[in-house]
């Protein structure tokens, strides 16, 4: 039994070592940002390999530019659609969480109750004919992470959902927050990421959307981009949709409450 504990003990300190190591990595890896630009992020590389595989090819477009030659309007069209307070809070948005919870507690409910009618109506229909068509299986889950956190996940973390990627997620987040200014914080954000399949970057959406430099987007350009960050893949398919177009229109009707940093 003693041998069993010893074990026991020795594998627990090497986790706690490890897990320790690892965040003076992230650590040491976000002070250098306030020097040096990051190359590329966890999930970029992530996306240049499924291209790789799936496509056989990597097209890709990126170009750093500065944060002085990237247009306020983008900075305040970002800001107003993706995180209001990110000048304010300390990283994480308790109340955005708050409500985005409270948001994804009524659409399982509404699931719910959809899937009880649907159960209902399919044993009240007659042998042999076709039921009615299921609802959703997946609830749609609406998240509450500021930019320094959607930063944080790009950066370092994969994509999968876990109790344990959240809680690195937010140690991330704090480092960004405590060794970075928001103005660097912001910069990193808007050079990293992405706007379509294999883009990234402001400049190269500004061009490859408009045929403008990020720095010369104007309010509603500006505005049309930052619609486009939460599904960049699917908008970039329609980019002039009408539902687009709309919502830009609501995000450049609050640009100018923003003040970037």
């Amino acid at each position: 039994m003693r041998t069993v504990a010893r074990a026991l003990l020795r594998l627990l300190a090497l986790f706690v070592l490890s897990a320790f190591a690892l965040q003076l990595y992230f650590l040491a890896r976000v002070a250098l940002m306030a020097v040096l630009d990051p190359q590329s992020t966890t999930f970029q590389r992530s996306e240049a390999w499924r291209l790789l595989v799936e496509k056989r090819q990597i097209l890709w477009a990126q170009q750093w530019v500065d944060y002085a030659r990237i247009s306020p309007n983008l900075k305040r069209a970002v800001i107003a659609s993706e995180d209001a307070e990110f000048a304010e809070h300390s990283g994480v948005d308790w109340d955005a969480i708050e409500k985005a919870w409270e948001r994804n507690q009524r659409a399982e409910e509404r699931l719910e109750r959809l899937t009880a009618q649907h159960e209902r109506r399919t044993a009240r229909v007659p042998a042999g004919r076709a039921p009615p068509p299921p609802p959703p299986q997946v609830a749609k889950v609406v998240g509450g992470s500021t930019i320094t956190q959607q930063l944080a996940k790009n950066l370092f973390l994969g994509s999968e959902r876990s109790l344990a990627r959240k809680g690195q997620e937010f140690v991330i987040t704090m480092m960004l927050e405590g060794l970075l200014p928001k103005q660097r914080i912001l910069e990193i954000y808007l050079n990293s990421v992405e706007w379509g399949e294999g883009m990234f970057g402001a400049e190269a959406a500004a061009r490859h959307y408009f045929r403008t430099s990020a720095q010369a987007l104007g309010p509603m350009q500006a505005a049309r981009l930052a619609v486009m960050l939460p599904a960049p893949k699917r908008f970039e398919k329609r980019p002039n949709s009408a539902y687009v177009i709309g919502r830009a229109g609501t995000i450049a009707a609050r640009m100018g409450a923003i003040d970037p940093p």
